[in-house]
């Protein structure tokens, strides 16, 4: 299981007021964090004004690879900006660029740049006119940005798709299509990888952890490959362990048993 850290990101409050204060002590601190908690790739997402957003990514990216030597996660809509990243070589190692779409030309921008390397790339399942409520539609979507992948020469093991999660609250199928779209996208193309933003499910929702656990036991029995979650979630974590431990990803619960040695759930700290 592959974990993208997520608590970087521009949307979350006292993280915009460190970009907006340049406070790099806050920052810092959580990417330290995320890292030793076991985070694969941490996000690197400055969610601000479109006029304000580079030399907010080029700060954080500098602040964060300081911090800790996990691989970063850049993560902009913009696919011009992350394109100047990858060419002005802020990144001091291959990591992820979070994301393309179908909208527009935004895997004609980013797939020629990371083609051949070891960069990772996540492609979300919509177009020029959005988010399809139809799971069927949405595993059409991804079905393009594989073959467009394929094309280009991104090694497709190093592609994922996320079915962008929908939140409970307004589509009651919303865990039902998720895991739909899993299944539909590995029989597709075996080597690609299946993401999602876990959290999204739960919005509008009282107790929103169990939600979020919940549906990250179904999607991983799915077959999903990697999360974008916080790795500093006990419960979280706990249920990544388990859940590889029931499906003898993890045989004889080695890592799972190390993991609560380590205190990274299920004990007081």
């Amino acid at each position: 299981m592959i974990i993208i850290g997520e608590k970087i990101n521009g949307a979350i409050p006292a993280v915009k007021q460190a970009i907006v204060a340049r406070d790099d002590g806050v920052i810092r601190a959580r990417a330290a964090a995320q890292a030793a908690a076991g985070a694969d790739f941490l996000d690197c997402a400055p969610s601000t004004a479109t006029e304000l957003e580079y030399d907010a990514m080029v700060w954080l990216i500098g602040q964060m690879q300081e911090a800790a030597e996990t691989p970063l996660c850049i993560d902009s809509p913009n696919a011009e900006l992350l394109a100047r990243i990858l060419e002005e070589g802020h990144v001091k190692r291959p990591g992820m660029v979070n994301s393309v779409n179908e909208e527009g030309t935004k895997c004609e921008t980013i797939f020629p740049l990371i083609a051949g390397t070891p960069w990772q790339v996540v492609g979300l399942t919509c177009d020029r006119e959005g988010i399809p409520a139809d799971p069927a539609k949405k595993v059409d979507i991804a079905k393009r940005i594989i073959d467009k992948a394929d094309k280009f020469g991104v090694a497709l093991e190093n592609l994922h798709i996320d079915p962008c999660v929908m939140a409970l609250a307004t589509v009651p199928s919303a865990m039902e299509d998720f895991c739909f779209c899993i299944r539909e996208i590995h029989a597709y193309a075996p080597a690609v990888k299946v993401t999602g933003a876990i959290s999204n499910i739960s919005f509008g929702m009282p107790a929103r952890k169990y939600v979020n656990m919940n549906c990250l036991s179904y999607a991983l029995a799915a077959g999903l490959d990697s999360a974008i979650l916080d790795p500093c979630s006990a419960d979280m974590m706990g249920t990544v362990f388990a859940c590889e431990a029931l499906r003898m990803k993890d045989k004889g619960g080695r890592r799972y048993n190390r993991a609560y040695r380590q205190g990274k759930f299920g004990q007081k700290k």
